[in-house]
């Protein structure tokens, strides 16, 4: 028998991502020992540092929540054969829809403004993701290039509006107002009070009960609705959509909508959860960090769900590790993450025929045995 061409489908969701990740950690040891510190003690702090405590945990989560949003944004475009690297931009167009619901309802019940605000964020986060959309579906732009060029328009947009027309008066800092408490999102620590549980205060809050609910609407929508299977059929095969009578044009506007609405989430987490107002800059590149996120979760909500967890216990672990190791600064833990990417991601196929062909022999010499 013949050594299969493709891995089996458990080794390319599971395995796969476990040896990139194995290669990756390898390689950032192989670089702390470079720089005279021990690269066991370097992995120890990591681990600590991200579920070592209550503390520590409610922070690796929250980042997380951030990264579950844009995660899924990226991969229901990528199921349409598209690539959205516009989520940075549609997070904080969506974190403006959100945080101007909270600015002017910020006095309402919190049990009233966080439907709007939820429709908010996911609105404007749509909103701007359409242009691109329909560029890609009527002109042929090519949607990295128009997504890109939209995150550096919203940068600059949210700059003039915080400068010149959202400040608080009489501040120079280039930030909003504090939102109405009734606007805040309940924090963990809270929720679990309530039923008599004791939990570190931290900035984890109900959104990422929120990004855990938008992972399994995306599952249904993707794999269990009609539209979903029409995303699915135009990412794979236009003509053969075409073929069965539906419009990629539409399908594409539709799947751009829909990634903008999810990376809008992220202002959920970050601007009702943790900031209380609209500020510079509070995406923090999570929209970028969501490719790596999807990437590596195989586009699928639930790998991306235990990604998300991975590199929000990176960005917090490696907080931990700089401020144990001085020799290793924010920048190594940088490098960290992009090794972790690069390995996950651009060196995937490295990877994915050695274990093709060792599982390919395995399978054949069991089969002999038998």
């Amino acid at each position: 028998m013949s050594t299969p061409k493709q891995l089996p489908r458990w080794a390319d969701l599971i395995l796969l991502p476990l040896v990139g990740l194995a290669a990756a950690l390898l390689l950032s040891c192989g670089v702390i020992a470079l720089l005279g510190e021990s690269p066991w003690q370097a992995m120890r702090l990591m681990v600590d540092g991200a579920f070592g405590s209550q503390e520590s945990i409610g922070y690796s989560l929250f980042y997380a929540t951030n990264f579950i949003f844009t995660g899924l944004a990226v991969a229901v475009a990528f199921h349409a054969g598209l690539f959205n690297i516009g989520g940075e931009g549609q997070a904080y167009i969506g974190g403006l829809g959100a945080g101007l619901v909270c600015l002017w309802l910020g006095h309402w019940p919190f049990w009233a403004v966080l439907p709007l605000a939820v429709m908010g964020a996911a609105g404007f986060g749509a909103a701007w993701a359409f242009l691109p959309g329909l560029l890609q579906a009527k002109r042929g732009s090519h949607i990295v290039i128009t997504t890109i060029m939209f995150n550096f328009i919203a940068s600059a947009l949210m700059t003039y509006l915080l400068v010149n027309v959202l400040i608080k008066p009489g501040q120079q800092s280039p930030e909003t107002r504090e939102f109405g408490s009734n606007s805040w999102m309940p924090f963990a620590h809270e929720i679990l009070a309530r039923v008599g549980l004791d939990f570190t205060a931290t900035p984890l809050n109900l959104a990422f009960v929120l990004a855990l609910g938008a992972a399994g609407l995306v599952w249904v929508f993707i794999w269990h609705t009609r539209w979903g299977y029409a995303l699915r059929v135009v990412g794979q095969s236009p003509e053969a959509a075409v073929y069965a009578g539906i419009s990629p044009s539409r399908i594409t506007i539709m799947a751009m909508l829909l990634s903008g609405a999810l990376a809008g989430g992220l202002g959920l987490n970050e601007l009702m959860g943790s900031q209380h107002r609209i500020l510079i800059d509070f995406p923090g590149g999570a929209g970028f960090v969501g490719i790596a996120v999807a990437l590596m979760g195989r586009n699928h909500p639930v790998g991306i769900v235990f990604s998300a967890i991975l590199f929000g216990a990176l960005y917090q672990g490696g907080s931990q590790l700089t401020f144990d190791m001085p020799r290793v600064n924010r920048d190594m833990v940088v490098v960290i993450q992009g090794l972790v990417i690069l390995s996950c991601g651009a060196l995937e196929n490295m990877f994915r025929q050695p274990l093709t062909a060792l599982l390919g022999r395995r399978r054949k010499s069991g089969e002999g045995r038998s």
